[in-house]
């Protein structure tokens, strides 16, 4: 581990990031044109304790899963973040991990979505990147491990999740989700993430072995579904997706679908982020 190089890295790249560029607002206040410490701890899932740490060259040697996160968190690019490994002490992911990374062209188009709600994820539904009206829906998605990573897990397995979204449009999330991972797996049945994660819900869903056993595919492209936001009320949103030719990541769109919807997501981006980031 290179602590000193590592620290002059991370912090270098911090300070090279526009908050735009991640999905944050400017704010009035900024004192810096890059990313705060306690941004890309909340972009990475981790504390800014131990953002400061690694960016002072003090901390333990980091582990892969927490390399991942702050190579998203920081946009890295495919050699970027392999020379973070690198000095960390690590070997790069191998070529089939790569897919956990968003693809630049579709963070480019994220970026230019400003606060539009939409997010890059992968087919396994692992959110690899979001804008920052994704953060203010949804909140932070990114820096998971385990199975946790994958929506559908959450889905079947947090209730939090489910509270989400009106009871009502359970069973047709529920439906919709397992079909759209039944595709995934007719054309990736040897993964062993993808093998993983189906046993993994097999054994602690009820509801999932039912959906599954009923062999239903379909890959989801567009769809309409409410969000139950305790701020602002419910916001029906409409889904289009735009797939990679390999099918491999997404970029997941969501717009207000009607009048009312438009009117309270345009309240909650005047209420910011300030409950994430007061949390961080």
């Amino acid at each position: 581990m290179q602590r000193e190089e590592l620290a002059d890295f991370l912090r270098r790249r911090r300070e090279a990031i526009r908050p735009a560029e991640a999905g944050l607002a400017e704010g009035p206040r900024r004192r810096t044109a890059g990313l705060r410490r306690e941004e890309v701890a909340m972009l990475a899932g981790m504390s800014s304790d131990y953002v400061v740490r690694l960016e002072q060259g003090r901390s333990s040697q980091p582990s892969t899963q927490m390399l991942g996160a702050l190579a998203r968190a920081l946009r890295l690019s495919d050699d970027e973040r392999d020379h973070l490994f690198h000095l960390a002490g690590h070997q790069p992911p191998p070529a089939e991990s790569s897919s956990r990374l968003a693809r630049q062209g579709l963070v480019r188009m994220l970026d230019l979505l400003g606060d539009t709600v939409a997010m890059v994820l992968s087919d396994l539904g692992e959110t690899l990147a979001q804008s920052r009206g994704s953060l203010l829906l949804g909140g932070v998605q990114t820096g998971l491990t385990g199975d946790r990573r994958f929506h559908i897990y959450r889905w079947f397995t947090e209730p939090a999740i489910r509270a989400l979204h009106p009871v009502e449009e359970h069973d047709h999330l529920s439906r919709a989700t397992v079909a759209d991972l039944r595709a995934v797996a007719g054309r990736r049945h040897d993964d062993p993430s993808l093998v993983r994660l189906i046993a993994h819900l097999s054994e602690e869903s009820e509801e999932f072995r039912a959906r599954w056993s009923e062999h239903e595919v379909g890959v989801r492209r567009a769809d309409r579904k409410t969000f139950l936001d305790p701020r602002v009320g419910p916001l029906v949103m409409d889904c289009e997706t735009l797939m990679t030719p390999d099918q491999r990541q997404m970029l997941l769109v969501l717009t207000p679908a009607d009048a009312p919807s438009r009117e309270r997501y345009e309240l909650l981006r005047v209420l910011g982020l300030q409950e994430f980031t007061a949390g961080v």
